[in-house]
């Protein structure tokens, strides 16, 4: 997502002891060198190959090579490195595979992301869909194992009755807009559904990450841990403000 540089010592201090610490193993090499080498191994292959002997008047193989006590050299290289044919790689292969939260709405190929922040615009609980999954099909995981609070507020999109139930259940009192084609219309506390604001300047923070804001990960779980990373240093901004 970010460079190393991009984050200051305070951050890096924090961020540091939560990375993976896999050190590597010395006793393989590494794949820059086996990379680099190929054509010198393939070379010497090569040569250690019999050439063709010449066809006998039965066509059949020539005398020097009837005759011949000697193993032919072993290869142990590839059929691929020396042009041979074999199956394909992707052999017995579907088509296609996980669509990684990645799908087609109006705006093309596109990903949602679902954030519940706190009071302070804090994240505490994110998922991603694909672009043309509803928003209403992400609120059981952002609620599932959530502390709950004493006000939940969401917009127009997330109202229907199992999402009231489930907010009411979970603990909380719901603030969400009734949809303009309903026929009854619910009131809300006005005061508290501008503090959905919140939400709307968490992803205005969230998009100055150039990595997320166009998404560079193809992978959901590389694009998840990318989104973690931000969170983790708009929290420490937030305490470093508030504290």
């Amino acid at each position: 997502m970010q460079g190393r540089h991009d984050l200051t010592d305070a951050e890096w201090a924090i961020i540091s002891p939560l990375l993976p610490d896999k050190p590597r193993d010395l006793s393989r090499p590494a794949h820059r060198h086996a990379v680099a080498r190929p054509s010198g191994t393939l070379r010497a292959i090569c040569d250690s190959m019999q050439p063709l002997q010449p066809l006998g008047q039965a066509r059949g193989v020539g005398t020097p090579v009837q005759g011949a006590g000697g193993a032919p050299a072993g290869i142990s290289s590839s059929p691929r490195l020396l042009g041979g044919a074999r199956p394909p790689a992707r052999r017995g292969r579907k088509k296609g595979g996980p669509d990684h939260a990645i799908g087609r709405s109006r705006g093309g190929l596109s990903t949602k992301i679902h954030v519940v922040v706190d009071g302070l615009g804090r994240p505490r609980r994110f998922v991603i869909t694909p672009g043309q999954a509803s928003d209403k099909a992400a609120v059981p995981a952002l609620l599932d194992g959530l502390e709950p609070a004493r006000d939940t507020v969401a917009d127009r999109g997330c109202d229907s009755r199992a999402i009231l139930k489930l907010i009411a259940d979970h603990g909380s009192c719901p603030h969400i807009p009734t949809q303009r084609d309903r026929r009854e219309q619910r009131s809300i506390s006005h005061d508290l559904y501008r503090q959905r604001n919140l939400v709307e300047r968490f992803f205005n923070k969230l998009k100055h990450f150039r990595g997320i804001a166009t998404r560079h990960h193809k992978l959901a779980r590389n694009f998840l841990a990318a989104i973690a990373l931000a969170c983790i240093r708009l929290w420490i901004k937030t305490n470093e403000y508030t504290t």
